[in-house]
């Protein structure tokens, strides 16, 4: 291998394991533990992409129809989204957010966001600026 392979594959390792723990550190600043990450995962999805079918949510999530079935059945007895009915298909419903998921996961940005922003404001100016640059280029390694 070359240095410049070697140096690539322990950026990558580092990289790896710095996002990872930064993620955890992040989704543990939560306002109601109470509701799971896959339930916020899917109420994020919901809130980008607009009410869909469970079938088309599945697929967004990645899970099986019947894990997301239980999902939305779990939602729907906190109150947080509602199925309506299908406008093409009659066998199937769309399920959408309710207010109340809306002003949850609004809670939960906003407090994930104060905490980063407690964190960075700890750091020099150089370092948030170095911060903006790296939040550019993951943005660019995500979308390739």
């Amino acid at each position: 291998m070359t240095r410049s392979t070697l140096d690539t594959a322990a950026l990558a390792h580092d990289l790896r394991l710095a996002v990872m723990r930064f993620s955890r550190r992040l989704r543990n600043q939560r306002v109601d533990t109470s509701v799971t990450l896959t339930h916020l995962a899917a109420l994020s999805t919901l809130k980008r992409h607009g009410p869909m079918s469970p079938g088309e949510l599945a697929a967004h999530e990645r899970v099986q129809p019947p894990s997301m079935t239980r999902v939305v059945v779990a939602l729907e007895g906190r109150g947080l989204v509602t199925r309506t009915p299908h406008p093409t298909d009659g066998r199937q419903v769309v399920i959408g957010l309710t207010d109340a998921a809306e002003e949850l996961l609004g809670e939960e940005a906003r407090a994930r966001e104060a905490w980063l922003s407690g964190r960075l404001h700890s750091l020099t100016p150089e370092k948030r600026a170095t911060l903006r640059e790296a939040a550019a280029i993951m943005e660019e390694l995500a979308g390739g």
